[in-house]
């Protein structure tokens, strides 16, 4: 045992008592002590020493200090870290700590010695900070002493100081070379612990362990790779990854198949659609590279195709030398890849990434990828000319009258064994019914080509042959018809095209096969001569059927002729078609051509989406255009509408007036009359003290009658003539808002705005009228009321009326005269007062009802201005963002078609095809 493993271990002592192992060292150290003492120069610091050790094991901590503290030689160090440790045992920790701190020493093992029990004292006093830069330090200056590192890592885990414990776990992996702390790495990165450092942090301890274990390496790649994967240092990862592998001795012969998985699965999430090839396009060429130089034997092609097709859509970004090396691979290794399934996988990818892009649904393509792959039917597709024959063909072999009438809409006829009839769009699938709603979709002209249907019912023809009809609507024979027709025509495996007898294989019928050869060349194209049966005998229809097929061979060479009559007999005629079909069906390698129009429909799907992108565009282009335009319109339609609310209500209120300034004219000419008429209620022998009470209430009599049987039925007939007038005006109105409405009606292609004006407005003046001019009855008018009969004979005479009492003839005269020159301003004025008070609400009214007659129309264009003007912001705001961001959708498509352009390269693998650009 070394000296410092006995002062580490307090069994120094143990040097003085090897020779009495039988006696107790306190006797010997004792006995030792009282020998040396005796002597001149005596040395008791080392008996001392061992007294305190002996001491500290008995816990009499005590008497160790008290020993420790008197020792002046070189173990004064030691005997003070074992004064601190006794100082600790007591539980004076401040003591302990303050002796702790002291020692000074060069002794490494003394030095960590001390250390140690600092970093156990801080954590028992709670000094974490100071624990953490004790054990820190320690490492670093004594990282190979026994337990340090161990220790440090279980102080950094029951922490959770998951910073710290990485950091130990990198530098000793890379001190050490040892596999534990690589294992004791990849834990924490399994535990989601390591993510906040950067990738670069753990390159150099991978470049490392490369050559150290392989297996090791591609694990913690993994857990690493796996860590980032969703973080937004995925991309830095990769590119530390890229410029680590190539700092590494690697070729395919390496075994690194994890590594091989790692960059397959990126690649394909990398080209999903969901990243910018600008943040790609720094990276993607590295990434390519390492993959090509350690992809396994399975993935070989997979790589050397993403190498090929990477570099045809961005040319010069690989090294000509990778891809020359992906050339060589591909021509020469062959591929073991499930075609249907990545094809079908890459299918699913873009339609997806459409789908989420609110690019539509695309369900007219997704229904023909699942009719290709129904290997076991093959697709007969049947066209011609109008009026050729084919409807009637096509029902002979469906046996029943399925097609009455010329198609419209392209439909396939399939053997089942339920009835069940679909029509399929890009934007929506929808079940039909029955025959009734199949017929009147055939019926059906308009975008009729932008729909199939399938018609799917059990056929014992179709099942016997496993082939289904594809029915095509007739044919006029110009390019642009043809095309839209026959656009869906990679959907056939074999077409057949039906001739009329009477003149086949017409100018226009060779435009069509032009067309055909050029839209799917490897499509067999077979022929049916229809309507033989119109012809004059059997020896023309041999003629003309001989004819017709040395005409049609000598422009393709391999096609059949069938000749077919619906004047036939039934069976026979079945029987010979199916010979017929069976002869003409193309079975041959029908996995690798339907692979092939599943490829097509990949690349016109992606086109067709680019397409829809610039579609979209000009259609918002357009749709800002016509809104501005709209909102222009709306909004003179809406001041237009205005001006003629404010003119109509200005006649009417006028019109109005008009009638009460009539009505006012008629009471102040006749009121005056008919009250000075009331003098002949006047007599020489009447009693003048009453005469003024009984004369007022004559007055008032007559005003009543007078009001009530000649104003109110005048008043009426001029209300009555006035609403009509008011009708009539409202009529006009309301013809002008329809044409308004007409007119934008046209623009919008729909029934969008119905302006009617609110005509109750008129049944309400009616019941209002009426129930105004029913009948008056007046309120009594003091008209004489106002003066005593003395005072107005005093007025006029000069004298009291006491005083003229006597004299009646007088008075007769007096008051007659009063009575018939009275202007009775004020009884007219009190005659309006009650008169027009129940009208005067209705006058005022008239102008809020006019708004009301024209509110729903004036509400409506209203409406649709605001319409059109949020429509010319939304549609500015997604044009700004197209254009400000064209990537958003570009990029995408054009990584599918890096996908497409790799799957197609792997397609020839092994073939010893030359690269074509």
């Amino acid at each position: 045992m070394t000296l410092e493993t006995q002062l580490k271990q307090k069994t120094y002592y143990e040097m003085f008592i090897n020779e009495h192992e039988n006696i107790h060292p306190i006797q010997v150290l004792g006995e030792l002590f009282q020998e040396e003492a005796v002597k001149d120069l005596p040395d008791l610091s080392t008996i001392r020493y061992a007294q305190g050790e002996v001491y500290f094991h008995h816990k009499d901590y005590e008497a160790a200090i008290f020993k420790w503290e008197n020792i002046i030689n070189e173990l004064e160090p030691w005997a003070k870290k074992n004064t601190a440790d006794a100082y600790y045992e007591l539980g004076l920790l401040s003591t302990a700590e303050d002796l702790y701190c002291a020692i000074a020493t060069n002794n490494l093992t003394l030095d960590t010695e001390v250390a140690l029990q600092l970093f156990s004292l801080y954590i028992e006093r709670g000094k974490l900070d100071l624990a953490l830069a004790v054990i820190k330090k320690t490492i670093i200056s004594n990282p190979d002493y026994p337990n340090v590192t161990e220790i440090a890592r279980n102080f950094f885990e029951e922490q959770q100081d998951w910073n710290h414990a990485v950091e130990l776990a990198i530098n000793e992996a890379k001190r050490t070379e040892s596999l534990d702390w690589y294992e004791m790495l990849i834990s924490y990165v399994e535990k989601g612990v390591t993510r906040n450092h950067a990738p670069s942090y753990f390159s150099q301890a991978l470049f490392e362990l490369f050559s150290l274990n392989k297996p090791i390496f591609e694990r913690l790649v993994y857990t690493l790779w796996d860590s980032y994967k969703n973080d937004e240092s995925y991309f830095t990862w990769i590119r530390e990854m890229n410029q680590l592998l190539l700092n590494l001795d690697i070729n395919q012969s390496g075994n690194l198949s994890v590594l091989s998985g790692l960059h397959k699965e990126a690649f394909f999430n990398l080209i999903d659609g969901r990243y910018f090839i600008k943040s790609l396009q720094d990276f993607i060429p590295d990434f390519l590279t390492n993959w090509l130089r350690l992809a396994d034997r399975k993935d070989t092609v997979l790589a050397a195709a993403a190498v090929l097709s990477w570099n045809e859509l961005f040319p010069a970004s690989i090294s000509m030398s990778i891809v020359s090396e992906a050339e060589k691979l591909i021509s020469m290794t062959e591929s073991d890849m499930d075609e249907l399934e990545e094809c079908l996988t890459l299918f699913h990818a873009i339609t997806n990434w459409a789908q989420s892009s609110e690019m539509g649904e695309n369900h007219r393509v997704k229904w023909i990828v699942q009719k290709l792959v129904d290997f076991d039917t093959q697709h007969l597709l049947i066209t011609g000319l109008g009026g050729s024959g084919k409807s009637t063909f096509v029902n002979l072999v469906l046996g029943e009258d399925l097609q009455d009438s010329p198609t419209s809409s392209l439909v396939m006829f399939k053997d089942s064994t339920e009835e069940e009839i679909t029509e399929i769009t890009d934007r929506e699938i929808t079940s039909l019914s029955g025959f009734s709603d199949f017929q009147e979709r055939m019926d059906r002209r308009r975008n009729a080509l932008e729909s199939m249907i399938e018609f799917k019912r059990p056929n014992v023809f179709l099942q016997e042959n496993k082939v289904a009809l594809i029915d095509t609507p007739g044919l006029k024979g110009n390019y642009n018809d043809s095309y839209e027709v026959l656009k869906n025509l990679q959907l056939a495996d074999t077409v057949l095209f039906v001739l009329d007898a009477n003149a086949p294989f017409t100018d226009k019928e060779r435009t069509v096969l032009a067309k055909i050869q050029e839209l799917a060349p490897d499509i067999p194209v077979h022929f049916l001569l229809s309507k033989t049966d119109t012809l004059v005998n059997e020896q023309e229809a041999i003629r003309v059927f001989d004819e017709t097929r040395t005409r049609i061979q000598s422009y393709l060479p391999d096609a059949e002729v069938f000749a077919f009559s619906s004047q036939y007999e039934s069976s026979q005629q079945l029987k010979d078609l199916k010979e017929f079909i069976q002869s003409i069906k193309n079975t041959r390698n029908i996995e690798d051509k339907r692979l092939a129009k599943l490829l097509f429909f990949i690349r016109t799907t992606i086109a067709g989406l680019m397409q829809k992108r610039l579609d979209v565009e000009n259609q918002l282009v357009e749709s800002v255009r016509w809104n501005e335009e709209m909102l222009q319109k709306l909004t003179g339609a809406v001041n237009q509408l205005k001006d003629t609310e404010t003119q109509k209500t200005k006649a009417v209120v006028q019109s109005y007036r008009a009638i009460k300034e009539t009505i006012e004219k008629d009471i102040a000419e006749t009121v005056p009359k008919m009250l000075q008429e009331c003098s002949t209620f006047i007599k020489e022998d009447s009693n003048f003290s009453k005469i003024h009470l009984e004369l007022n209430d004559e007055m008032n009599k007559r005003l009543e009658e007078y009001l009530d049987q000649t104003v109110l039925p005048k008043y009426y007939r001029l209300l009555q003539d006035w609403i009509e007038g008011c009708n009539e005006e409202f009529v006009q109105s309301q013809e002008f808002l329809n044409e308004i409405g007409e007119s934008f009606n046209h623009m919008y292609g729909e029934e969008r705005l119905v302006l009617d004006c609110d005509f109750k407005v008129l049944d309400d003046w009616h019941r209002d009228t009426d129930r105004m001019t029913s009948r008056f009855q007046l309120e009594t008018i003091n008209i004489l009321l106002r003066r005593t009969p003395s005072q107005f004979l005093l007025k006029s005479a000069g004298k009291l009326f006491g005083a003229l009492s006597q004299n009646k003839a007088l008075l007769f005269n007096k008051y007659k005269a009063f009575v018939e020159n009275e202007d009775y301003i004020e009884a007219i004025s009190a005659v309006n007062q009650q008169f027009f008070r129940q009208f005067e609400l209705f006058e005022k009214s008239l102008e809020r009802d006019v708004i009301l007659f024209f509110k729903n129309p004036l509400n409506l264009l209203n409406r649709s201005a605001e319409e059109a003007r949020s429509g010319i912001q939304t549609n500015q705001e997604m044009l700004t963002n197209m254009n400000t961001n064209p990537e958003m959708f570009r990029d995408p498509l054009t990584l599918f078609e890096v996908r497409l352009r790799q799957f197609e390269w792997m397609t020839v693998a092994g073939k010893g095809m030359q690269t074509i650009y």
